[in-house]
């Protein structure tokens, strides 16, 4: 299977100290974000992790795979998608989560991408964004509620209730996230 570089980001974490490097790929007929995160979470600890998630032709996640650490505790989740839509971690399946088409990996912004591509909004339109979203704090899956509303070329009005976050997000041509407001940053 072919695989073709297609865009690549580097992010600087802007509420802790961290970065973020990430790559999207063409992958035979499908997409694959690869990625390495590294930063100090909430608690002060050091957290290193690698992602990865594929997607099929029309942006649908079908799995995702994060490896790493967070201070002493080893990380391995393996994230698939059936097809039947139902989302499974580490070979469990997590129910409730049959409605959401997309992955979100809370730690990157780089997942974002996903949606966007897969959602293709013109500007004016807006549309709900339900993910399976990958909680690092309890090692679980939930379903997170996101909106998004394209005002421009690059910007978007994302809400994620849960968070009680809403900001105005600023995306390359390529669809990475480069302003996410007060979370991360595109570094040049």
């Amino acid at each position: 299977m072919a695989m073709q570089i297609v865009a690549s980001m580097f992010w600087r974490r802007i509420d802790l100290p961290g970065h973020d490097a990430c790559r999207l790929e063409r992958h035979g007929n499908g997409w694959q974000l690869d990625g390495a995160a590294v930063f100090r979470n909430e608690d002060g600890r050091p957290v290193r992790l690698d992602y990865r998630v594929h997607c099929d032709n029309a942006w649908h996640a079908q799995w995702g795979r994060v490896r790493g650490w967070v201070g002493s505790a080893a990380i391995d989740f393996a994230i698939a998608r059936g097809a039947n839509g139902e989302w499974s971690l580490n070979d469990h399946v997590v129910p409730g989560l049959a409605h959401c088409t997309d992955l979100d990996l809370g730690f990157t912004p780089a997942t974002n991408l996903v949606q966007l591509r897969r959602l293709n909004l013109k500007a004016g339109e807006s549309a709900e964004a339900p993910a399976a979203w990958l909680d690092l704090g309890d090692d679980s899956l939930a379903p997170l509620v996101q909106r998004y509303e394209r005002r421009a070329d690059t910007d978007y009005w994302y809400q994620a209730p849960r968070f009680d976050y809403a900001a105005m997000l600023v995306v390359t041509p390529d669809g990475f996230v480069s302003h996410y407001p007060d979370l991360w940053t595109a570094e040049s």
